[in-house]
């Protein structure tokens, strides 16, 4: 289970793993305990949000990719997250051959699966420009093969994924990641 958050608005450090049942019914779709009525934590936004990632993240798993971690401000204290963040690990060699992604095109009707830099484009009101999944689904998931991040910590080191996603940004603290699994 995923446990509350910490009260720097963080998960405790470590690795939650979890279906996507038990993440619709967790603290990161329902909100922190005693929640009052006047909340603004947009529970309908994160449960849409939890949906995309499962679509996402089935057509992985049917491609054999096992491995998929999420993060970025879902996992955090809150109320109307952008979007959601993640990786998933993948053979490097299939990455480069473009094996993968065609593959991940032909199950997804959007054809939304690159990580070309040229297919990133504006939002609306916003400076930053998103790949297609985000567009589409408002969740970003990038290959990981043991490449670094581009996240600096907080001596100007250059992190692989699973140690930036276990890092805040800000404060350079350790915090927690879900591990999404399937339990069929």
């Amino acid at each position: 289970m995923i446990p509350s958050f910490q009260p720097n608005g963080l998960l405790p450090p470590g690795d939650y793993e979890v279906s996507f049942d038990e993440l619709r019914e967790s603290v990161l779709t329902d909100g922190p305990r005693g929640l009052s009525e006047q909340s603004s934590w947009d529970s309908n936004w994160r449960r849409r949000l939890v949906n995309n990632l499962e679509i996402l993240s089935k057509q992985l798993w049917q491609v054999g990719v096992r491995e998929v971690y999420v993060d970025g401000s879902f996992a955090e204290d809150k109320d109307h997250p952008n979007d959601i963040d993640g990786y998933f690990e993948c053979d490097a060699r299939r990455l480069a051959t473009g094996d993968l992604q065609r593959e991940l095109n032909a199950l997804d009707p959007y054809k939304i699966w690159t990580w070309d830099p040229r297919s990133r484009q504006p939002y609306a009101n916003s400076a930053k420009r998103q790949l297609p999944m985000w567009h589409r689904y408002r969740v970003e998931l990038y290959p990981h093969f043991g490449q670094t991040s581009k996240i600096l910590d907080q001596f100007g080191n250059e992190l692989q994924f699973p140690s930036a996603f276990r890092m805040s940004r800000r404060e350079h603290k350790p915090k927690g990641i879900i591990h999404i699994i399937s339990r069929s």
